[in-house]
């Protein structure tokens, strides 16, 4: 064995005008249950957000990508999530829903470090 182990990753898509459909990848989600870990990282263009709706509430959108990142992190950031094991918090956080934040599909890899992984996928497909 090389000394990797599956990942899961969903990216995050803020979705200005749910109605509209249009999105673009603020944040990625990670988890590795071998590490048991989950974490998330985000990167907000608030250009791309106001070209999308001029009207957006920007600092609404910063709080939803926020609040992933506490969801992550656990503790008292994770709020009624805060008992839950990483696997159960990663779920939780990927299920669909309508609003400004969405995750979009699950995938899977390999890798020995969960977290650097988790800063390769947002230099790669947000940044």
């Amino acid at each position: 064995m090389n000394g990797r182990d599956v990942f899961e990753y969903a990216l995050l898509r803020v979705v200005p005008r749910v109605e509209r459909g249009e999105c673009f990848n603020a944040g990625v989600l990670v988890y590795c249950r071998a590490h048991s870990f989950v974490a998330a990282r985000t990167h907000l263009d608030e250009t791309k957000l106001l070209v999308l709706d001029p009207d957006a509430d920007v600092q609404g959108v910063r709080a939803a990508l926020r609040a992933v990142e506490g969801v992550c992190a656990g503790g008292q950031a994770a709020g009624q999530a805060a008992g839950d094991d990483a696997g159960r918090r990663f779920r939780w956080l990927i299920a669909p829903r309508s609003t400004v934040v969405q995750p979009g599909p699950v995938h899977t890899g390999l890798t020995a470090d969960p977290a650097a992984e988790t800063e390769r996928l947002l230099q790669l497909l947000v940044r």
